[in-house]
């Protein structure tokens, strides 16, 4: 807060004197005191009178490779709860080592202890982003929990249950897998998979997660997901199109503004529902790349998450600036 009073010249010829010998010199309060001849208590009121002045205005610089103003600006923009913005060449898979980097570092940051951690299976990011992820010293979660089909082609297989398993390694948890594929061959058949011991327990466990680990899809199918046998057909494709849908997370889609599309697909999906989904409390969102602008802006308004660790050009793209 600004003083009323104006102050003499050599008032504040003094007061400029103190802040730089502190700020700028970066001299003990102490050693001032000696050097002026006065009492310490008598510099510390002169450097809180030089800020109420403003005669010391506190500037943040943002290093490079920081960016703390699209980050907030993200937040603002979506009603987000946290935002995380890389520097990332190229596009495409090009993002995959700096976004998984990013996310390896912001989960290490955050999970504190006791997390249940719900993570979709076919995400190429989200596997790099366990294979650099450091092992916690003591556990930070009780249990990470596939909250979509995690059964596939037996060539990559290994990819989803590693995701899974590792995580849960390296944050001391118990992995739950999902032992069916995302999407079945019809109705009857998720039913009747539904009631399975073993996929019940894992559909049960989707209540109570207090984090999701997601990626964001476009309409065409990433590589693992088609590989994986989980992908949905070229008709799907083409109704989802029909309908308006720009991207999906977990095999959910949704349009531009990010309302749930019913596709007829929907009642053979063996996954987290959009209702159970938007429950979590902390739903981090991890892609990137020009491709997956209309998605990750879809998936922002629409609640699927409420944390973004993205690039910086798609970051730009966003807040339109650029």
């Amino acid at each position: 807060m600004v003083i009323a009073s104006t102050p003499s010249p050599d008032h504040l010829r003094l007061l400029v004197k103190v802040a730089r010998m502190y700020h700028e010199r970066g001299l003990r309060q102490p050693e001032i005191a000696a050097l002026l001849h006065m009492s310490q208590p008598r510099v510390s009121r002169l450097l809180k009178e030089a800020t109420d002045r403003n005669v010391v205005r506190t500037v943040v610089v943002s290093p490079d490779g920081v960016h703390a103003e699209l980050e907030d600006a993200l937040v603002q923009e979506f009603g987000l709860r946290d935002a995380v913005v890389v520097d990332a060449e190229g596009g495409g898979t090009d993002v995959i080592p700096a976004l998984a980097a990013a996310t390896a570092i912001y989960l290490d940051a955050t999970l504190k202890g006791g997390d249940i951690i719900g993570i979709s299976s076919w995400s190429a990011t989200l596997l790099e982003s366990v294979n650099v992820m450091r092992a916690k010293t003591t556990p930070v979660a009780e249990e990470v929990v596939q909250i979509v089909g995690g059964s596939g082609s037996p060539e990559v297989q290994l990819h989803a249950t590693r995701l899974t398993s590792r995580l849960a390694e390296l944050t001391g948890a118990r992995p739950v897998f999902a032992p069916s594929a995302a999407l079945v061959g019809s109705r009857e058949l998720r039913d009747l998979l539904s009631k399975e011991p073993t996929v019940a327990q894992v559909m049960q466990a989707w209540s109570r997660l207090t984090l999701a680990v997601v990626g964001i899809g476009t309409l065409e199918p990433s590589p693992l997901l088609r590989r994986s046998g989980n992908a949905i057909t070229p008709e799907d494709q083409r109704q989802l199109q029909e309908l308006g849908a720009v991207g999906d997370v977990c095999t959910r889609y949704f349009d531009a503004e990010g309302r749930a599309v019913e596709a007829d697909f929907d009642d053979r999906i063996i996954g987290i529902t959009p209702d159970q989904l938007r429950a979590v409390d902390r739903r981090i969102g991890v892609a990137g790349g020009a491709s997956k602008l209309a998605a990750i802006r879809g998936a922002a308004r629409g609640g699927w998450i409420n944390i973004l660790i993205t690039d910086v050009d798609v970051a730009r793209a966003l807040l339109n600036r650029g």
